[in-house]
């Protein structure tokens, strides 16, 4: 048995209560999809789940998963791609997990192996939510335009998807069917290149939804021209700051217990945290994968390699260094 709390508002999420010690694997795959389908988050409170148990909860649901190489992650199991959150004390911006690549997961899962006595919030926001509370002239400015997202390969990127290191004109024109990027000279050097549009409609909704890179990339990587319009242009810096103010209104807090985990839909919903005021007591485990019930975004390749096999991309020469 388990006591569903359906959303409301101020919580926007599903909560699923444990009840006579039930265990979260225990709960109906169907239930928990149908709840998912209809309103994107789910929070699971009361199961004590512990890493071995998040694994094959997550394993219930995903054929596929992809790894978050951002630095500042600690491997908890890599064998089946369950890392920590990244390891900084700042507060996020709202954004879906991985947006600034064309392989942005179906599904984002948060597991609480430690909860923070104060702050360190998750925070969640609802992308169809803030196209609902946009002015109308700002959801008119956004409709039908795309973002363009450019950045940097290098020559085992360029291995991975082209398999040359050397591709020429023709490869670089017709690159194979499972690569999602186009390829475009900038001087010099080649740049890899998607576009997504700047309002979308999410996996199991026909409403728009705003959820992309453009608020971390401004208001915590200082970053103007990361995504761009469609015609080369920077989002205006007035369309953000509005974007910021919705989203801000909007965001909902996880007040995270041990054992709470968190199942959100990566294409409707976004995510951030306030400041983390203790590194020690805060501990979050993390699962980014792709569903077996997806409805795979159009815009995606027909073979994308996400879908076949766990994804590994490969790392930039600086991230490498990194590591």
């Amino acid at each position: 048995m388990v006591s569903i709390l359906l959303p409301q508002p101020g919580r926007p999420y599903v909560e699923v209560d444990a009840a006579g010690g039930s265990k979260i694997c225990d709960v109906d795959p169907a239930e928990v999809i149908a709840l998912y389908k209809a309103y994107g988050a789910v929070l699971f409170r009361g199961f004590g789940v512990d890493i071995a148990q998040f694994q094959h909860f997550t394993a219930q649901y995903c054929a596929t998963s992809v790894i978050n190489e951002s630095p500042g992650r600690d491997p908890i199991d890599v064998k089946n791609n369950i890392h920590t959150v990244d390891g900084g004390i700042a507060p996020f911006s709202l954004h879906p997990e991985l947006s600034r690549e064309p392989w942005k997961p179906d599904v984002a899962f948060f597991a609480c192996q430690s909860p923070p006595t104060r702050g360190g919030e998750t925070l969640i926001c609802d992308g169809v939510e803030i196209v609902h509370q946009m002015p109308d002239q700002l959801r008119r400015d956004l409709s039908g335009r795309r973002l363009v997202y450019a950045q940097p390969t290098w020559p085992d990127l360029l291995e991975f998807w082209l398999g040359t290191i050397e591709p020429s004109a023709a490869i670089l024109s017709n690159p194979p069917r499972s690569c999602p990027y186009r390829f475009v000279s900038v001087g010099d050097a080649l740049a890899r290149v998607f576009s997504r549009p700047a309002l979308h409609r999410p996996m199991f909704t026909d409403q728009l939804a705003f959820g992309n890179f453009l608020l971390f990339a401004r208001f915590n990587n200082g970053r103007s021209n990361f995504p761009v319009l469609d015609d080369g242009q920077p989002v205006p810096e007035a369309w953000l700051q509005e974007i910021k103010i919705i989203g801000d209104r909007l965001a909902a807090p996880i007040a995270w217990r041990a054992g709470d985990v968190l199942m959100l839909d990566n294409s409707r919903y976004m995510h951030g945290r306030t400041q983390i005021l203790d590194t020690r007591e805060r501990r979050i485990a993390t699962f980014f994968g792709y569903l077996r019930f997806a409805l795979p975004d159009p815009e995606e390749p027909s073979q994308a390699p996400w879908r076949e096999a766990d994804f590994q991309p490969p790392l930039s020469p600086a991230l490498a260094a990194y590591r």
